[in-house]
């Protein structure tokens, strides 16, 4: 069930949104409630980067073992095109 939320847009802001959601082909409402879900879809996302970002860190500073960005591009691509690729290893900082 949809709840009512009052949002205080300033005119500027207001009328920035009719004009793009005439051209969406959308009602400013309907306009509002996608750019909204889209906003906070993209905050949960980044939200996951973050966190994922520190578990990483964090493994890195427990383990100290990290991994050769070229030896990976390197092995992923060849692994594309269907070659045989030497994993690359873990190095200890």
């Amino acid at each position: 069930m949809s709840t009512t939320t009052t949002l205080k847009l300033p005119e500027e802001l207001k009328e920035r949104i009719a004009a793009a959601a005439a051209d969406a082909g959308k009602s400013p409402h309907a306009f509002m409630v996608e750019a909204l879900a889209a906003q906070t879809a993209l905050a949960e996302r980044r939200r996951v980067f973050v966190a994922a970002a520190h578990a990483a860190a964090q493994e890195v500073a427990q383990y100290g073992l990290v991994y050769d960005a070229d030896e990976v591009f390197g092995y992923l691509q060849d692994k594309l095109k269907g070659k045989r690729a030497k994993r690359p290893k873990a190095v200890k900082l």
